[in-house]
């Protein structure tokens, strides 16, 4: 796979000038990793269609994202609401553009972030939620979210564990403001592509047994698991959302002390 050159000349967020070539280089990595989504797809059995590839722009100028979307990139995921916000403007004419939300949210950002993203993938409280359904129910909308899965019970980390989840079920089901489409997961730090598989697949078997169970309003039809280095096992172990960056941007500079 193609690597960016290194400039050394600050260009907003990422410390790198931007250069046409760059867009060559993107489009590359896009395609290398479509290849390779259609082909853990096919390994299991899948359709590779139902499998949707969010570029994650965090810290990502708008001209290289712009590349991406030349490229057929049509869904972006941003972390930070107020780095989101000068590029939601910069897209808003892309009608084929579609923002996730996969950062973790914080409640007094929920207004802001209601109705900007399609998707919020890190719904990893009740109390979040019931947020979320109130500042929906002001706009007059029904705001799509994943319930982010505390996969490894990892206490650094926010979100649900297998069995509160299926505790606040109903509390969501009765959220009329609030869908939920399905489950977003992380595995541990540091392990491997491979050692990533059990927990891929533990939230797999998680999401088809709610399914069985799950009230009104409530779905379990999307995962959100995989990222650059672990996407093709998320893949395999049923992703439909996976979540790239440096795979189709390049390494995050280190940020410089001045």
């Amino acid at each position: 796979m193609m690597a960016f050159p290194n400039y050394g000349i600050d260009y907003n967020e990422d410390g790198r000038v931007w250069d046409p070539s760059d867009s060559d280089i993107i489009a590359d990595h896009v395609a290398v990793i479509r290849n390779r989504i259609q082909k853990a797809a096919v390994r299991t059995g899948r359709n590779p269609a139902t499998i949707r590839l969010i570029a994650a722009t965090k810290t990502v100028p708008v001209p290289r994202i712009q590349a991406a979307v030349d490229a057929g990139i049509t869904h972006l995921g941003e972390s930070k609401l107020q780095e989101a916000l000068p590029k939601l403007d910069a897209f808003v004419s892309r009608t084929n553009v579609t923002w996730h939300f996969i950062g973790q949210l914080q409640r007094r950002k929920v207004k802001a972030v209601i109705g900007r993203f399609q998707l919020i993938h890190s719904v990893d409280s009740l109390d979040l939620a019931r947020e979320i359904n109130r500042r929906a129910e002001e706009q007059g909308l029904c705001q799509s979210v994943l319930l982010e899965l505390n996969i490894g019970n990892e206490p650094s980390k926010t979100g649900f564990s297998a069995s509160e989840l299926i505790n606040v079920l109903d509390a969501l089901g009765a959220m009329p403001n609030l869908a939920v489409k399905g489950l977003m997961a992380i595995p541990p730090a540091g392990v491997t592509p491979e050692s990533a598989r059990p927990y891929f697949r533990t939230v797999r078997h998680l999401a088809d047994s709610l399914k069985r169970s799950t009230p009104p309003g409530v779905q379990m039809v999307e995962l959100s698991m995989g990222m650059s280095h672990d996407f093709e096992i998320a893949v395999e172990e049923g992703a439909t959302y996976i979540r790239i960056g440096t795979a189709i941007f390049g390494e995050r500079p280190a940020k410089v002390s001045k």
